[in-house]
């Protein structure tokens, strides 16, 4: 049977807060809601087995009041930002839901680039890499006729982009009826881009007793729209102080002269130790631009931006995950596609518009409890946007003017200039975190 709207029990958008139940705030810890260990959730074993062989330690905020619910069947929505440990959370969740003799497809991610589908399904199959399960990234850019015939051969799970996933059901490749949970990722990302109709086309398309489950960095009018069509009686859990993703990461800034970003970038390579590094820049010609006169001056850098082809950005990406390059200068493309522990350094090199693309960026940097470093360049011309984003931000990208939140709740962010002299930046940079190491993805 297929999905109704018109049997759904449309609810208000003030009836979703006053039906949330649960509001997490990372700094309590309420013992009859939480699942403090991967042990404590009666997971599968082989499961267990690929969570610990990733490198999964201990469960995240997220991933303690989510897992289990998740698994028991019900509608979630999830407002977390990068860094959360959300990938995980609903990854877990559906290979632990999966059925070993059931051969059609039972789980299906939604995601709104190519680039985080691909990152998703490597995550869901070293999750589930004892658990001999199936599962096929759904995009463009592949065989049309490859793809169809995984799907006739049978994949438990499908990480898909809404566009090709709507042409695979179109084709009749991909039979929903065996499909029991569905997850959106980046929900207000993948809901706002044009991906709307496709979305409703594939939930019009799925059986109407589906399990929806739904991660969003905000909640804007078309994500709360889509739970009011599509979910029933949803969990709804907000992240209220993002420990994992801010607090090991020091912030600082630089008063710099346009002319002068290329020379201070330099010197900063004779005062920070940098391991792993991500640099930023507002264009695609900046990009280039720079890659090129760093690696004029002997410096070696790899660049990424929306123009390249896909092969030749997972070749980017591959090799900065693996540690053949250090330093990566990219646009804003990077922050969703780049999920990995070892980067120590994110470097603003021109500041973002929006305190939600400052937010993602500098998750790039110290998750897990590790230590990181965030440094923004900041001309005369740009002094008031840092002050916006000091000011109007919170550690979830969570603006003032959010129509569900009580912002008395949150705390500003607090961006320190940049010592000049290195001792004091080297004790800035001992000063102990008490953060335990958790799992991010």
């Amino acid at each position: 049977m297929k999905r109704e709207e018109s049997q759904l029990q449309d609810v208000n958008v003030d009836e979703i807060e006053s039906n949330c139940d649960q509001v997490v705030d990372s700094a309590e810890s309420r013992s009859d809601e939480l699942w403090n260990s991967f042990d404590d959730m009666d997971l599968k074993p082989e499961l267990l087995r690929g969570i610990y062989a990733y490198g999964l330690e201990r469960p995240s905020a997220i991933q303690q009041r989510a897992i289990v619910p998740i698994v028991k069947g019900r509608d979630f929505i999830t407002q977390a930002e990068l860094g959360t440990g959300k990938t995980a959370t609903f990854s877990v969740s559906i290979l632990q839901r999966l059925e070993h003799d059931v051969k059609g497809t039972q789980a299906l991610i939604l995601t709104y680039t190519r680039d985080l589908a691909l990152q998703t399904h490597k995550v869901i199959v070293a999750l589930g890499d004892s658990m001999n399960i199936q599962s096929l990234v759904c995009i463009g850019g592949t065989n049309v006729r490859e793809d169809m015939a995984k799907l006739r051969d049978g994949v438990q799970v499908v990480v898909g982009t809404p566009g090709r996933t709507c042409d695979m059901i179109k084709r009749g490749a991909l039979k929903t009826d065996t499909i029991k949970i569905v997850c959106v990722d980046d929900a207000n990302e993948t809901l706002s881009r044009g991906f709307k109709d496709q979305i409703y086309k594939i939930f019009q398309s799925l059986p109407r007793n589906i399990q929806v489950t739904l991660f969003s960095a905000t909640m804007p009018e078309e994500v709360l729209e889509f739970s009011k069509k599509f979910m029933r009686d949803p969990v709804r859990i907000l992240v209220k102080k993002d420990e994992l993703t801010f607090e090991g990461i020091k912030q600082f800034y630089i008063s710099v002269k346009e002319d002068r970003k290329l020379d201070t970038l330099c010197d900063l390579y004779k005062t920070v130790p940098i391991t792993r590094a991500v640099i930023f820049c507002n264009t695609r010609r900046k990009v280039l631009v720079l890659t090129d006169a760093m690696l004029g001056r002997g410096f070696t850098v790899s660049a990424m931006h929306g123009k390249m082809e896909p092969k030749q950005r997972e070749d980017v990406i591959k090799e900065f995950c693996t540690g053949s390059a250090h330093v990566l200068i990219t646009t804003d493309l990077a922050h969703g596609t780049i999920n990995i522990r070892q980067v120590s350094l994110v470097i603003n090199y021109d500041l973002p518009a929006e305190c939600l693309l400052y937010n993602r960026r500098i998750g790039r940097g110290g998750p897990s409890g590790r230590k990181g470093v965030a440094i923004s360049f900041v001309t005369t011309k740009h002094v008031p946007t840092l002050r916006e984003i000091e000011s109007e931000c919170s550690p979830l990208g969570i603006f003032k003017y959010h129509p569900l939140i009580n912002h008395s709740e949150f705390y500003h962010i607090k961006i320190d200039e940049m010592p000049l002299n290195s001792v004091e930046w080297a004790i800035k940079l001992s000063e102990p975190k008490c953060s335990e190491p958790t799992s991010t993805l």
